[in-house]
């Protein structure tokens, strides 16, 4: 993880046989797809394993649905050991945001009620936490960590929120909207002294870091496997440790209820788990053909060469540096700072998301902090130079007319 400025585009990737590595997905080729961080893509062998299982399971629902909790049971640890965790601490759940739900249904006021998150926090969580916290009487606390501190300022700004009234931390492992790690390690270690709950918000972590939970003490995690992992959408990892994790019940009550974690997680009725046993399919599919370690290093480079020819593009356009700042960078991640007028709210950011992939046809991430628009480079293996820089060339040019229009509109309204 180098967040440096490279100017050298890496070689691409290729499969097996020589072809790029982007026919393994079904991506519209009629699109360039730069926004693997949001929803994933998932590669043509999952693809083709979660049919096989959901043709099993229409061939024969009865006897499919009550064998389902033992295969959910078996994939969990093929999970499990990509994860670097016991088995036994690890609940299978539709999404990040589902676990940590799951999470604030289980615990229960101890002290004040409450609740310290971070202004880098992504919105859904923090609306559960900011609804836990009216539940118990409390409030959240918000600690503000400016985009470009290191890890000694982004822990001491998370340590001076927490006090005798803290009830529970909420801190992303990577922020979505700011693309920075967060010293999850230290403040775990420091929650834990105090007797205070972590909840790691690790949604972009599974598959991006190699060993994600290694070093980091927290009573709760949630991670997607269907972002960097490639696994089917709908599958992410519950990892609960200690006492409280016997707290934590699915969202929805089955007769998996009276069983213990994770096992209870397990049985959902006629849930289709599908996702959730094709997953591994995409993780080996990574492994086999060019391994993770080789993927993440050029994801790495990828997303710093993206970060260089995007950001000097936007900079020998307005003459403001393109490139930004962040204390903590995270690999295959970066951000580029947006001309003023764009992206300076998050609805706003969505807009603008929706309008470059119906009239450019780029599928692109745009963010906002502080009333900054940010484009947020999120590279996989399928991805090439090629794409980061038809971007720089093509829709840089009318990104900056959209701002001129933007500031325009602003100043007559």
């Amino acid at each position: 993880m180098s967040g440096t400025e490279v100017t050298t585009a890496p070689h691409p990737l290729l499969l097996a046989d020589g072809r790029p590595a982007a026919e393994a997905w079904s991506l519209d080729p009629a699109l360039k797809h730069l926004n693997h961080g949001s929803f994933g893509a998932v590669p043509l062998v999952a693809q083709a394993r979660q049919q096989e299982l959901r043709a099993e399971m229409e061939r024969s629902p009865v006897v499919w649905f009550p064998a389902q909790p033992q295969r959910i049971a078996e994939t969990r640890s093929e999970l499990a050991a990509f994860l670097g965790v016991s088995a036994d601490d690890l609940a299978l759940v539709p999404n990040a945001s589902a676990g940590a739900s799951v999470v604030f249904a289980g615990l229960e006021r101890r002290r004040g009620g409450e609740i310290v998150v971070t202004d880098h926090g992504y919105g859904a969580v923090t609306m559960g936490a900011e609804r836990l916290a009216r539940r118990w009487g409390g409030r959240v606390r918000t600690a503000r960590v400016p985009l470009d501190v290191d890890e000694e300022q982004a822990y001491e700004a998370v340590i001076a929120e927490i006090g005798e009234a803290t009830d529970l931390v909420v801190l992303d492992h990577i922020t979505s909207a700011t693309a920075r790690l967060m010293p999850v390690d230290r403040i775990g270690e420091a929650a834990r002294q105090r007797g205070i709950p972590l909840l790691v918000d690790g949604a972009h972590a599974p598959g991006l870091l190699a060993a994600p939970l290694a070093g980091v003490s927290c009573d709760f995690w949630v991670g997607n496997l269907h972002k960097w992992g490639c696994a089917p959408r709908g599958t992410a990892a519950l990892i609960a440790r200690g006492p409280q994790r016997d707290s934590l019940y699915p969202l929805i009550d089955s007769w998996g209820a009276a069983d213990p974690y994770p096992d209870r997680f397990d049985q959902q009725g006629t849930l289709d788990a599908t996702a959730y046993l094709a997953a591994p399919t995409a993780l080996d599919f990574i492994e086999r053909t060019w391994g993770w370690q080789a993927a993440r290093q050029y994801m790495d480079e990828l997303a710093d060469y993206a970060a260089h020819v995007i950001g000097t593009a936007f900079a020998d356009l307005t003459g403001v540096g393109g490139t930004v700042d962040v204390g903590m960078p995270v690999p295959g991640m970066r951000l580029v700072r947006l001309p003023d007028g764009l992206g300076t709210s998050r609805v706003a950011a969505d807009a603008l998301r929706d309008r470059v992939a119906g009239e450019l046809d780029v599928e692109a991430a745009f963010t906002s902090f502080d009333g900054i628009g940010y484009m947020r480079l999120s590279a996989h293996v399928y991805n090439t130079a090629a794409d980061y820089e038809y971007f720089a060339e093509s829709c840089v040019p009318v990104l900056g007319r959209w701002a001129r229009e933007a500031r325009e509109q602003h100043r007559t309204a």
